[in-house]
């Protein structure tokens, strides 16, 4: 895929109190420390089935969302934000929890499957492509497959919860380069600071 100006930044989760500080919702950590950074908060938005708000990020409009949906449902809220707000897949920045890479690390990726992960699966189905950037934020494996799902709705241990809290304080560092569409330059500053 094209890499295009980012007009709608998802983060990924499930909903509730129950699942707030799992590994599952390092999506919705992302979004939460973007506001935080940006001095927003997101407010229910029933259009799109989820949490939105409007801001610039590098003098851009910029839509976020969260859906309110389950995580293996939140294809349904992105097709409606897509829809409702005219934003073409190209120009989504998806935010997920990524078991293949270890906490601490973040990698940006345009396009590709969805490696097992339910959310991605669900908005590739309904939005009819897998044409969309993506931000993996590690989480690690637990090493077996049958353990994963119990993994990911456990909250990380501290030392891991930092690392993770690191490695989305490095990708907020490039959020302005990423809006622009300029995901070269990007990854490049993203994979190599957290290479060090």
């Amino acid at each position: 895929m094209t890499p295009s100006p980012v007009k709608l930044i998802v983060g990924l989760g499930n909903p509730g109190e129950k699942y707030a500080k799992t590994r599952h919702n390092a999506g919705f950590l992302f979004l939460d420390k973007l506001c935080e950074q940006l001095g927003t908060t997101l407010k229910a938005d029933k259009t799109c089935f989820g949490y939105s708000a409007k801001v610039s990020i590098a003098s851009r409009d910029v839509r976020l969302l969260t859906p309110d949906t389950f995580m293996n449902l939140s294809g349904k809220a992105v097709l409606a934000a897509t829809q409702y707000y005219k934003i073409e897949m190209s120009e989504i920045l998806v935010a997920h929890d990524e078991l293949d890479l270890d906490p601490g690390v973040a990698r940006l990726k345009l396009g590709g499957g969805h490696g097992g992960n339910n959310g991605l699966r669900d908005i590739a189905q309904q939005c009819a492509t897998k044409d969309f950037a993506r931000l993996r934020i590690g989480i690690g494996h637990p090493g077996v497959g049958r353990d994963v799902s119990g993994y990911v709705l456990k909250p990380a241990g501290k030392a891991d919860q930092d690392n993770i809290d690191n490695a989305i304080a490095e990708s907020l560092r490039v959020i302005d380069l990423i809006t622009q569409g300029d995901y070269p330059r990007a990854m490049n500053e993203l994979h190599t600071n957290l290479a060090k």
